[in-house]
Formats: C-alpha cells, structure tokens, sequence
C-alpha cells in the first residue's frame, strides 16, 4: 500500500451552482449562508427555480482532498455515491487529480448526491443537499489499509447527519490510533454543530479527534458564546492536539495547549464565491502539517489556498495551487 499524506472521508455530492440574489433565497426559503438537507423532491423543484448553473464534484471532505492534491500531497478519499450518471463524474473527477479513490459505488437507489449552491453578489453561499447515496457510507467502506497508511485522517462534521457514517468514522479513527496515526475533523457549519454539539465534544474530550478545524461563528458556536476569545481558550483546553479557526478577512489563528498562532488572511482582489473557502484552509494547512511544517508556516499555506478559491466559482482549483509562486516559496 502506497503512503499517504491525507485521507479525506466525506458525503460525495456533486455541486449545482447558480448566481442568484437575497430575493430568491426569500421567495424559494433558502437559509442564507448555511447547508439545509432536503428531499428528493425539494431538491428537483430547486434546481427547476435555479438560473443557469455549473454542474462540479464537491462534497466539503472531497474539495479539501481535490486542494490537497493540488497542493503536491498524496491523498486518499472515501465518499459513497451511486452506479449512475452523476456518480460516474465523481469518480472521475477526483481520480483526475491524482486521488486515490476506491469506495465501492452502490447499486441502485439512492442516486448520488446534489448539492444546490446559490451564490449572492456577496459572494455568500446558500446550499441545499440531497444527501441520496451518502447516507449508505457504513462500516464497511473504510479501507482499513488506506487509513493506516495515512499521515492524518480527516473527515466532515456533515458525516454526522447519515446515521452509518458515525460508526465508519469510529472504526477509521480506531485504526488511525492503532497505527500511530491522527484524526482530524472539520466542523462543517454552524447548523451542523447546533445538531450534534454534544457529540462533536466527546470526540474532541475523549481523543477520538486530534486536531479540529472550524471557522469563527462555529467555534462560537460549539462553546454557546458570543465572545470569540473565550471559544479559543475553551479549544485549546478540549483538543488533544491542535484547533485550526478561520475568521475570513481577520485571517486565522492556530491553538494549542502550548500557545497560540495568529496568522493574517491574503488581500483578494474580489471574492467571488466562498464556497469552499473553510475546504481549501485545511487542504493548505494539513499540506504543510503533513509535510512537517510549523503551524505558522502551514496556516499562510491554508489561507492562500482559501484566499486562491474564493476569487473564482466553483470549490476545486482550476489551476494547480503548487504552481502559485507564495507556495512554492513556503513548500
């Protein structure tokens, strides 16, 4: 079994996305600024409102994997999506970055993932996910060579929704610790966190996760405070190993129990399209992380991969990040 850097498990879902306004997500209820799951038919009734779109591979753990790759690492994925049209582009497109990807397809209903990504002028992303296929990722999916050979195992907050994802996630965090390996999550958005907020804690509590990536409102909002500073200090005290925070424009800090990191966010001439942005930090910091990089060195490489996504539509690089000349000058 070849070595990885990074494996990366997530809800493969392929990403609709339109240019919209507030008026729409109004009339059509869409919350503004996080992930609402919805239906089968919810989900073609949005896409017949939906303007023009660009169809695209995402999945919150796939983007961080296809922005790993792109950033030189080696890196493996598991995701469950269907034997169908849409599952076919998946695969495809993450084996095309140079992704290990070998989740076995299912065979028959439900059909792969969608996600309906409206972007305002803001450049705010408002998704609503069909979750079809992902929810039958189970035990069963996890490799248990591909986790053992992997630096760090990373997987989404969003895995907690599909009720067999849990306990693949504990089987793959089991092995990663048996095999001397860390296992790090993302919490994904703070809707998510406000469903399962007690679990994230015990996996962060008992040592099942060892580094923790967040943005600011759901570090705030895992800790029920408003105050940005007591969420830190509260991270630092619950997490084995480290907690990564993005705070947009404010840039990042980085904390642990033996101090913490501050690190400013890239000028962007126009932001675009967030969507991905909190996908593409971690790619760049677990890049550096894994490579042996300090958490400084790794957090300037987390925000110009965020600070590269958000200027353009769409989750995936469209050019490979470890050709950018601030990469190469840190890598």
């Amino acid at each position: 079994m070849t070595d990885f850097d990074l494996l990366t498990i997530g809800n493969a879902i392929v990403d609709i996305i339109a240019q919209t306004d507030d008026a729409f997500l109004a009339r059509e209820a869409v919350q503004k600024g996080g992930m609402t799951l919805i239906d089968a038919e919810r989900a073609e009734h949005l896409y017949g409102a939906m303007g023009p779109a660009v169809e695209t591979s995402g999945g919150s753990a796939g983007n961080t994997a296809a922005g790993f790759a792109s950033l030189g690492g080696r890196c493996a994925y598991f995701g469950k999506v269907a034997d169908d049209q849409l599952g076919a582009v998946f695969r495809h497109d993450i084996r095309a970055l140079g992704v290990h990807y070998e989740t076995t397809p299912l065979d028959g209903v439900p059909p792969t993932a969608r996600c309906m990504i409206l972007v305002t002028p803001d450049g705010e992303r408002s998704m609503s996910t069909y979750l079809g296929a992902c929810v039958e990722l189970g035990p069963e999916d996890i490799d248990a060579a591909v986790v053992a050979a992997a630096k760090v195992t990373y997987f989404e907050g969003y895995l907690w929704d599909p009720p067999r994802a849990k306990e693949a996630i504990r089987k793959a965090a089991e092995i990663a610790h048996a095999n001397g390996r860390e296992v790090a999550m993302t919490l994904s958005d703070s809707f998510c966190v406000h469903r399962w907020r007690a679990e994230f804690l015990e996996l962060m509590r008992s040592g099942t996760v060892d580094i923790v990536f967040a943005n600011e409102a759901e570090a705030m909002a895992l800790y029920e405070t408003d105050d940005f500073e007591t969420a830190i200090a509260s991270l630092a005290a619950d997490t084995r190993g480290l907690a990564a925070v993005t705070r947009s424009e404010k840039g990042c800090v980085i904390v642990d129990k033996s101090g913490r990191v501050d690190v400013p966010a890239i000028d962007v001439a126009a932001v675009v399209d967030t969507t991905g942005a909190g996908d593409l930090f971690a790619a760049g910091f677990l890049r550096g992380y894994t490579g042996g990089l300090d958490h400084e060195a790794s957090a300037r490489l987390g925000v110009i991969a965020a600070g590269h996504i958000i200027a353009q539509i769409g989750p995936r690089p469209q050019r490979p990040l470890a050709d950018l000349p601030e990469v190469r000058s840190i890598l």
